[in-house]
Order: structure tokens, then sequence, then C-alpha cells
């Protein structure tokens, strides 16, 4: 008899679910660059790939879902997609979050922010079966990050939440161990993945 677990993975792997969820995660991902098309715009061209993180991960992740559609790996892309959304994910609702105790209100917006950002980190998960990164394309995918976060802050390009600007050390600081907590991840998926079982 079939478990609730194997439903729920027949669900996600099922090839016209993966077709709705490239439409919500392309569709977010070019809300997301419009939600930063203000922010660009007081921002120097050299820094534009590095300011709509969110978009950006949820790109990656656009990305992947195309080449498991023709049945295909993009691994560098597929590490990107792993570690940028949860830490995006988990880093916007923490700022949504800072930005309610700080201001006793965020709005219907800042919640939709909350729920979205939440379901990048959660979706990142849920298909980590589906990813076939190696060592190499988690180092990479390392480097882009953390020189993501060099960029946002010691360039000061990082997402404005004027509220909190003021904490930004604070906040830089939170980023970069967030940013290695998502980079254990990846590397402990590829460490289960590809460990060799020890014969007795």
């Amino acid at each position: 008899m079939m478990t609730l677990l194997s439903r729920i993975w027949l669900l996600l792997s099922h090839k016209s679910f993966l077709w709705l969820l490239l439409f919500v995660n392309l569709s977010g991902t070019v809300y997301g660059y419009d939600w930063y098309k203000w922010q660009l715009v007081i921002t120097e061209p050299k820094y534009w790939i590095f300011v709509p993180d969110s978009p950006t991960a949820s790109l990656f992740f656009t990305l992947a879902i195309i080449g498991w559609l023709i049945n295909r790996n993009f691994k560098l892309i597929e590490a990107l997609a792993l570690i940028t959304l949860v830490k995006y994910g988990l880093w916007a609702v923490v700022m949504n979050l800072l930005t309610l105790i700080e201001t006793g209100s965020i709005g219907w917006v800042g919640w939709m922010l909350i729920t979205s950002h939440f379901a990048m980190a959660v979706q990142a998960i849920l298909y980590i079966p589906f990813y076939k990164f190696g060592f190499g394309h988690i180092t990479l995918a390392a480097i882009w990050t953390l020189h993501n976060d060099v960029i946002d802050y010691i360039f000061g390009q990082m997402p404005i939440y004027s509220n909190l600007m003021k904490y930004s050390n604070q906040i830089g600081y939170f980023t970069f161990w967030l940013s290695i907590a998502c980079i254990a991840i990846a590397y402990f998926v590829w460490r289960e993945r590809t460990q060799t079982p020890i014969s007795s």
C-alpha cells in the first residue's frame, strides 16, 4: 500500500506539477525583479546583478525545473538554487518579522512576502532528491553566495529595508552565517548522495 509520503512525492515529481511549479516560479521571478526596479534605478549598473537576490534565486530554481522537464540536470544551477533559495527565503522572512517588531505592522504585503519567501525555502528542500550537483558546483555556488554578501554589506548594496538600515552591521553578520549554513546544507546533500556504505 502506497504511503502518504510516496503519494506526495509522486505528486511533486509529476511533470504536470513541475509545469505548474515552473509557472509559479517564473511569475514570482518576474514580479521580484519588478519589485526591485526602484532600487536598481538608484544603483550603479555594475552592481545590478547583485541587488535582486530573491528573484535571482527563484530564477535559478526556474532554470533547474526546465532541466528536469527535459530530463537534464543543470548541476551548477541546482547548487545555486538550493543554497540561494533557502538563504534568501529565510532571510526575507526574518527581515519582515524584524520590521514587524520594529514598526508594529507590515501590512498584507509584508505577510505575503513572508509566506512566499518561506515557500521558496521549503520548495528547495522538497526537491533535494532531484539535485545531482557535485562538490565543484557547491564550491562555485558558495563563491557566488559569499561574494554577494561582500557586495551587499561591504559595498552597501543590500536590499533596502528603511526601518532596519540602522542594524545593517548586525544583519550582515547574520546573513554571513546564514550563507554558511545554506552552503553546509548543500554539502551534506552531496555527501549523503555520494558516500559509499561501509561494508562489514
